[in-house]
């Protein structure tokens, strides 16, 4: 049975970097990155864009998810909304999918530490470190299966992962 791998999480949790570990350990796997969906510049956040960009989601993802050659299907974006997840879903094709909806977490510390290590190499802005930890606490909210990231390689919670499907 194919298997839909739906990862959220805050900005600097880990999501792209499990993921691609995911997509290396899952037998014909492909993986969508929702931020390749809405790499804009200027990133404008409005109702035309933020429908635009998960219409984008949906169109991949279906295609992926009908195509003979994928198995697994890896997706992954910031996803500290329930609606945001609900959206999605409801405009996939998941009859005969076994969908598997995590949500991954840090500690405040280590989400911090991360943040910084990629100021400093330049990949983020400072500004990420509040946005990044005001959204941690609403995704206990969420109907998504937790898995705090803290303490861990990205090899051990794709593991983890794993051994949910």
């Amino acid at each position: 049975m194919k298997k839909l791998y739906l990862v959220g999480g805050t900005m600097g949790v880990g999501k792209t970097t499990v993921c691609q570990r995911l997509k290396k350990k899952l037998a014909n796997a492909v993986f969508l990155d929702g931020d390749w969906c809405w790499d804009a510049d200027p990133f404008q956040v409005t109702e035309e864009t933020k429908k635009m960009v998960t219409e984008n989601i949906c169109f991949l993802l279906n295609n992926f998810l009908r195509t003979t050659a994928y198995e697994n299907i890896i997706f992954c974006w910031v996803m500290h909304e329930q609606a945001i997840i609900d959206s999605i879903l409801q405009n996939l094709n998941t009859e005969n999918i076994q969908t598997i909806i995590v949500s991954l977490t840090a500690d405040s510390e280590t989400l911090r530490e991360r943040l910084l290590k990629d100021i400093r190499l330049g990949a983020r802005k400072e500004d990420i470190i509040k946005r990044s930890t005001e959204r941690l606490p609403l995704y206990n909210a969420l109907n998504t299966i937790k898995i705090d990231t803290s303490g861990k390689t990205p090899d051990e919670i794709a593991e983890e992962i794993i051994g949910i499907g």
